[in-house]
């Protein structure tokens, strides 16, 4: 998943998690995806933190106040770097909780449900 990016050039990534601390920084291709970049963070992720995600579903990133797309590359997501050549970009890193639906799939169930108007005018 690492490697020497088009020019040389890598990422250096950290990740911040909801309580504070922090994942890497570690160094990631342009050219890869954020699907690829989280499959790489569940399986980089230490059995000793507690609530990891167990799948890559569970897991959203945030950069910039923007949520990257899984198919999107991290060239494409026009990550702002640190003030310093070199520095490191931090994304958010959150983790839903399993057994929770996605809040698309519960949108459109609630939709469906919600009772329609039928109203007749005379």
């Amino acid at each position: 998943m690492e490697g020497e990016g088009r020019d040389g050039n890598l990422f250096n990534l950290k990740f911040r998690l909801s309580d504070g601390s922090d994942l890497g920084p570690r160094q990631y291709n342009p050219s890869i995806t954020v699907a690829a970049l989280k499959e790489d963070i569940v399986a980089q992720w230490s059995p000793e933190r507690e609530n990891g995600p167990s799948t890559v579903d569970q897991v959203k990133l945030i950069h910039a106040g923007r949520i990257l797309q899984d198919r999107t590359t991290l060239a494409g997501s026009r990550l702002v770097a640190g003030e310093q050549s070199g520095g490191v970009i931090t994304m958010h890193l959150i983790i839903r909780p399993p057994g929770l639906a996605r809040s698309s799939e519960t949108s459109e169930n609630e939709s469906s449900k919600q009772p329609r108007c039928s109203c007749s005018i005379l």
